[in-house]
């Protein structure tokens, strides 16, 4: 791939499109964080010698009454977390060994001060082999803890085929809460008889309730878009499914749990898209020619799961979804990403007169983007779905 396919690659539009200082701006995010990771890692694993290497040179510029065994003992102290349980080991002995021999060449071995010195070294030491095994022992359990994270996030929020229904597609998760794999958003796509569906959503709440309520709302989404004729019938599908499962949950949830939700249709043979949205953030769809469309509702209605406050019919959308456009659906992770001054990002202004070589890389874009908005990652979780017709 010649230099103009890299750039299109990594930007996510025709390099002729993209401005030097944001080709720039995302090699440097690209390459960046990677950079900084390793000098960090290289300071700490240097940093117990450096400490050994400074207490030899203070003691060897000042009178024997000053003594550097601080820098010594805490050495082995900030090798254990970093280092393995021989390079612990290694750091401790070393930093013994060297306090001996400074003593042996003063004269000063065995006399009442170097011995509390030594053995002051030797506690620290100890209590850093100590504390290397906790860090590993807890490394350990946090890994086995992640791998069961993954694969609950594989039970309930699989990673779409590349390709469903003739459309190309890719989804992405990303959870505001750092070692956090899966919170309350949700998205499903999928094959039916009508078309292919697809759905995402906003549990309200954190913690494993939402990851419950997002079991329920994707299955009930599974089996009634297999089933039922029409996105309206579908919505109220679900609505039946919180309805039931709020009946079952304890405390506020049981009175105030709703989710916000985007459904989504492409017919079979149609170049449309129809949606129903219940109180979600607008999705988009951008053609091919740039041009980006908000699919504001005609009749705003309420999230599900709060049928008690009013009952209505759900009403579908429909819009021209001609080739080349991309459906974009997302949750609010993506819209109330703020920086430093409080202003959000807004997808349909950083998005327009652009164009993407696949539904991927819009994804990988808006991902990034992002980050550098909130000079960070997202600060709420966000679910991202994307839907191509070639």
């Amino acid at each position: 791939m010649g230099k103009r396919g890299e750039a299109e690659k990594e930007t996510g539009r025709p390099a002729a499109e993209a401005p030097p200082a944001e080709r720039g701006a995302a090699r440097r995010g690209l390459l960046g964080d990677g950079r900084t990771r390793s000098r960090s890692r290289m300071l700490v694993r240097l940093l117990p010698a450096a400490l050994i290497v400074a207490g030899i040179v203070f003691d060897e510029a000042t009178p024997p009454r000053f003594s550097a065994s601080p820098l010594y003992a805490a050495a082995p102290l900030i090798a254990a977390p970093f280092f393995s349980l021989f390079g612990t080991l290694l750091t401790g002995g070393a930093a013994l060994g060297v306090v001996g021999l400074l003593q042996w060449q003063t004269a000063t071995l065995g006399g009442v001060v170097s011995t509390t010195e030594l053995l002051t070294i030797l506690t620290c030491a100890l209590l850093a082999v100590l504390s290397n095994r906790l860090v590993i022992r807890s490394g350990e359990e946090l890994a086995s803890a992640r791998n069961i994270a993954e694969a609950a996030q594989r039970a309930v929020l699989p990673i779409p085929a590349e390709r469903i229904g003739g459309f190309d597609v890719a989804a992405r998760y990303e959870a505001a809460q750092a070692d956090a794999l899966i919170g309350g958003d949700l998205y499903a796509v999928q094959e039916t008889p009508y078309g292919v569906r697809s759905l995402v959503g906003d549990v309200r709440g954190k913690g494993l309730g939402a990851v419950e309520a997002v079991a329920v709302v994707i299955g009930a989404f599974r089996e009634a878009a297999e089933q039922e004729p029409s996105l309206e019938r579908v919505a109220q599908r679900l609505e039946r499914a919180l309805a039931r499962e709020g009946v079952r949950r304890e405390g506020l949830d049981q009175f105030e749990g709703f989710t916000t939700a985007l459904l989504a249709e492409i017919p079979p043979g149609q170049s449309v898209v129809r949606t129903v949205n219940r109180g979600h953030p607008e999705p988009l769809v951008l053609h091919g020619d740039g041009n980006v469309r908000a699919l504001v509702p005609t009749q705003p209605a309420l999230p599900l799961g709060m049928g008690d406050l009013g009952v209505w019919p759900d009403r579908s959308d429909a819009v021209p979804f001609p080739p080349g456009a991309t459906l974009l659906l997302f949750t609010d992770g993506l819209t109330e990403a703020r920086d430093g001054r409080g202003v959000f990002y807004d997808p349909v202004t950083r998005l327009t007169g652009r164009r993407f070589e696949t539904p991927g890389h819009l994804l990988e874009a808006l991902s990034r983007e992002v980050g550098a908005h909130t000079g960070g990652g997202p600060q709420d979780d966000m679910a991202l779905l994307a839907l191509r017709r070639p």
